[in-house]
């Protein structure tokens, strides 16, 4: 079993709560190529403002996936304005693991994520990728922060 980071900002975490589907573009097509059904992905949120609050950069739940690759035009993600008219349809069907009562704040646990070697420059390691694979003590570290109580 592999376990996956899923890139994504919280328009499209909905649509994958909503709907157990992750999407990524033709250009990601090496990496979700790979995923399989067993494997476990968590959807990380880019930090947005909301209200001119700042919502930080977050990791939003743990899925499984349940079925291999398949392509679909279907229009039910939303493109940032940089990738244009994107319809992410490289896609697998999840199903929830665990959606976080609270979202874990990324920031906070970068010092103790192995995947990311750079903590200053933390950014690098997910920037411009739809999905990357992280080492089991990360997904096990970040699903342990999920249940640690938060101020």
């Amino acid at each position: 079993m592999t376990r996956w980071l899923a890139i994504s900002n919280r328009e499209n975490s909905e649509v994958v709560l909503n709907k157990n589907v992750w999407g990524v573009p033709r250009r990601a097509i090496n990496q979700i190529s790979k995923v399989k059904p067993g494997d476990t992905v968590l959807i990380y949120v880019g930090q947005k403002i909301v209200d001119k609050e700042m919502l930080p950069p977050a990791i939003t739940g743990s899925f499984e996936v349940i079925s291999e690759m398949y392509e679909d035009a279907t229009e039910i993600f939303t493109s940032p304005p940089k990738l244009g008219n994107e319809i992410f349809p490289l896609r697998i069907k999840v199903k929830p693991i665990e959606i976080f009562d609270e979202p874990v704040d990324f920031k906070t646990i970068i010092p103790h994520l192995k995947f990311i070697t750079n903590k200053k420059q933390w950014s690098g390691h997910i920037r411009g990728q739809a999905m990357r694979i992280i080492p089991e003590e990360d997904y096990q570290f970040i699903m342990k922060a999920a249940h640690t109580p938060r101020d």
